[in-house]
């Protein structure tokens, strides 16, 4: 790795020094001045140009002092309360949780293990409420050396037994929960006909055009179209027809065997595919063993739509919208009726992408929406030195796109997503996380997590610290105006970097928020984020931990005197991030997924903490609902 640098790379001070030129053209005119910064626009960390001096920042509570301890803790005049704990039934057959490892089949009746995204989906469907409505959460992976006694994160693999085996497929997925708010609090409706799990047995639909293709072809299912399962479901989305997407973010470590029998083994090593096996499936399961199955990979890795109020709707697998280690799958309705998609690729040096349907949708006529997410364009980001963005079109046949290069199809484009990518000539990123857009300003909004492996001669315009521990936001700008009127279908947006994450008190992070930035607000490994109704940016955090510090949710005004100027309002216990941030359309609640509470124990003897219940043996990873102690929306 190379040294961490006292100064900036003289190729990126040349960057900057460009950038801040277009800048002071620009400034020259007050309509280019409008149409790139939009109204309360501050500074350009690129440009150099300062924040406000004196903040007025919009968020209204008094920030929260950090502690990293084994419980959570939130901000003055507020209130967190547990919703949703992994092992909660969801049946009306099932018992109560009784501080014991269910069976799998008894998981499979039972809210997952370590949640993540969070959609609110309001009841009745299109009713808009705020106090009763599904809570549709991940359940990304599990934790065996916090659930099996004398079980380690290293060893689980080669000795996680047939059942232990089952049980993590069944507590993996996805949870759909009916949720109430009454009396003060919000509590599940444990026999909803609507509770459902989805788990590594759940049986989908491959569509687009990916479906039928040879390589997803397997011995259970020689037609290519019907999968078993989802694997490491982390971000998402949500649809204006009122469906769920959810993100698989990688299976490359969940397979055994050898990849070298596979058509595209080459492929397969881009993605990851070692032979891993994290948690032993293949000595039980030969469709994870890729010697046995080598074509069992490529049916992993997609977004999946899911309609959480028909309980007996098949969930379907949208390969149009690219293969990859999907974080974020970040819907919008374009003025013109057209659907985007936003989705970035969490690995180091990938990229971000963005999906534009062929069809439109009418939300007059919510069945337009069926089926929209399998014809559009896919394209990916590449982040130029003098402020604009263009989107890249992955398109067969288009640029080096052809059968000559390896492409033989648009199918083939899309199950080699990350290779069409690097042929078109996009930016490699720093571990593309989240991606959401705000609802007031209509800008787009990527995090960049950190990568620990970016060395000085690797920077580039949109990533610009070598060994980035700390992360950072990227703020990307389409054409058109505010709001409703962006037009997220444009070939060529404007970008700029919103914060660089780290602890502005030490020189060496090159960390930047506003000045009047708090002991405590500064935040580091941006992950996951969300925006209220009032467009303020809600940023949770995933990797505090290596610093002695606690993950948590920060609130920050993209825009303003207080552009920049992060807020912390929650954190979370020992070993824990948070993630999944998402609001009830009132503003008025703030649900949280708190993932692998205790996870950095080397076992579950060792573990700093029995959060939530603080009794038994296990801590379990659970869903809280943030909100004022009085009324009032959460920041105000």
């Amino acid at each position: 790795m190379a040294e961490r640098p006292n100064t900036v790379s003289p190729a990126i001070r040349d960057i900057i020094a460009t950038r801040a030129s277009r800048r002071d053209i620009l400034k020259a005119s007050a309509a280019g001045l409008a149409g790139l910064a939009g109204s309360g626009f501050v500074g350009s960390l690129f440009a150099g140009e300062s924040f406000a001096a004196s903040a007025a920042s919009t968020l209204g509570f008094t920030e929260l002092k950090r502690v990293y301890d084994k419980d959570m803790a939130v901000a003055p005049g507020y209130r967190a309360d547990v919703v949703a704990r992994w092992g909660d039934p969801l049946t009306a057959g099932a018992v109560a949780f009784d501080g014991t490892v269910p069976t799998a089949s008894e998981q499979e009746r039972r809210f997952g293990y370590n949640c993540d995204y969070i959609a609110f989906m309001p009841l009745p469907k299109g009713s808009g409420r705020s106090d009763h409505g599904l809570l549709c959460v991940n359940n990304e992976y599990i934790s065996p050396n916090v659930i099996f006694p004398g079980m380690t994160e290293d060893d689980a693999g080669s000795r996680m037994t047939a059942e232990q085996v089952a049980f993590g497929m069944a507590a993996m997925g996805h949870s759909i929960l009916e949720v109430k708010f009454e009396g003060g609090r919000w509590t599940a409706v444990a026999d909803s006909p609507l509770n459902r799990r989805l788990t590594l047995e759940t049986e989908m639909r491959l569509s687009g055009p990916v479906a039928g293709h040879d390589l997803v072809k397997t011995k259970a299912d020689p037609e290519g179209r019907l999968v078993k399962g989802t694997n490491y479901n982390c971000g998402g989305g949500v649809t204006p027809w009122g469906t769920v997407l959810t993100c698989e973010e990688g299976a490359s470590d969940t397979f055994g065997g050898k990849p070298d029998g596979s058509p595209i083994a080459a492929v397969l090593e881009r993605y990851g595919f070692d032979g891993s096996d994290i948690y032993g499936r293949a000595r039980f399961h030969d469709r994870f063993d890729m010697s046995k199955e080598p074509n069992e990979p490529n049916r992993f890795d997609w977004v999946v739509e899911i309609d959480p109020y028909d309980p007996t709707s098949t969930p379907v697998k949208r390969t149009a919208l690219g293969r990859m280690s999907h974080e974020a799958s970040t819907v919008v309705l374009n003025k013109d009726g057209r659907v985007v998609v936003y989705m970035g690729d969490d690995d180091y040096f990938e990229y971000t992408y963005r999906f534009v349907s062929a069809g439109v949708f009418d939300p007059a006529k919510p069945e337009t929406g069926r089926d929209i997410l399998d014809a559009g364009t896919l394209s990916v980001a590449r982040f130029d030195a003098d402020g604009t963005l263009h989107w890249l079109p992955l398109e067969h046949g288009q640029g080096p796109l052809t059968a000559e290069n390896g492409f033989g199809s648009q199918a083939e484009v899309l199950l080699k997503t990350r290779l069409a990518a690097d042929a078109v000539g996009a930016t490699p990123m720093d571990r593309p996380e989240d991606m959401e857009t705000n609802p007031v300003t209509g800008r787009v909004y990527a995090v960049m997590t950190k990568n620990k492996k970016r060395e000085q001669d690797k920077l580039n315009p949109a990533n610009t610290r070598p060994e980035n521990l700390w992360g950072h936001i990227v703020e990307l700008i389409p054409p058109g105006g505010r709001g409703n009127e962006a037009d997220h279908t444009a070939e060529v947006y404007q970008w700029d970097l919103f914060v660089l994450a780290g602890n502005p008190g030490d020189p060496a992070t090159k960390a930047s928020f506003h000045p009047e930035t708090s002991e405590n607000g500064w935040f580091v490994c941006p992950d996951n984020i969300t925006f209220d109704p009032a467009g303020r940016l809600w940023v949770a955090t995933d990797g505090a931990n290596d610093f002695g510090l606690p993950d948590g949710i920060y609130g920050i005004d993209t825009e303003g005197p207080a552009r920049g100027l992060p807020k912390l309002l929650f954190t979370c216990p020992a070993g824990a991030e948070a993630t999944g941030p998402c609001f009830t359309p009132d503003g008025r609640t703030l649900f949280v997924s708190v993932q692998h509470p205790a996870e950095d124990a080397e076992t579950l003897d060792k573990v700093e903490t029995l959060w939530p219940d603080f009794s038994g043996t296990l801590p379990r990873p659970s869903v809280v609902a943030i909100q004022k102690l009085t009324e009032g929306a959460v920041g105000a």
